[in-house]
């Protein structure tokens, strides 16, 4: 059942608000995942297998019970054939602005040198030199 129906379950009578809420709502990660998983016509189980994460996991997973890392997410979107980039940015790992800024953070997640506790520690300094440098908006004339 996708996130509409499931909003207009609870909405009998058409009640414009609760409609143009179900619009608004994001499709969530596991929501995201799902679809891709069954777009792919494999079963929960395959997909665990394939990406080397175990079944209950990622049942949790899509059912937003569980936050997985940059690494879990890097071996879905493989194991789905799709970009790691979209897993990160549905994730809310990844911002989804086009600046150039999703280029390094993405580098920086796909290092395999790296840590997953440095991975983080480099985007939160990276994060936070570039929210230091931005200007002000009531600056800009």
């Amino acid at each position: 059942m996708s996130v509409v129906s499931k909003l207009r379950v609870g909405n009998p009578l058409g009640d414009t608000a609760a409609t143009s809420a179900a619009a608004a709502v994001k499709v969530t990660l596991g929501d995201y995942l799902r679809d891709q998983r069954r777009g792919a016509q494999l079963t929960l189980r395959q997909l665990a297998d394939q990406a080397g994460v175990s079944n209950p996991y990622l049942s949790q997973i899509e059912r937003g019970l569980r936050r997985p890392s940059a690494d879990v997410l890097q071996q879905l979107a493989k194991a789905l054939r799709i970009s790691a980039k979209t897993l990160y940015v549905r994730a809310g790992i990844l911002d989804s602005d086009e600046s150039g800024e999703r280029d390094v953070q993405f580098a920086i997640l796909c290092d395999p040198a790296l840590t997953e506790r440095q991975r983080q520690v480099l985007l939160d300094i990276y994060n936070s030199f570039r929210r230091e440098n931005q200007t002000p908006s009531h600056l800009v004339t």
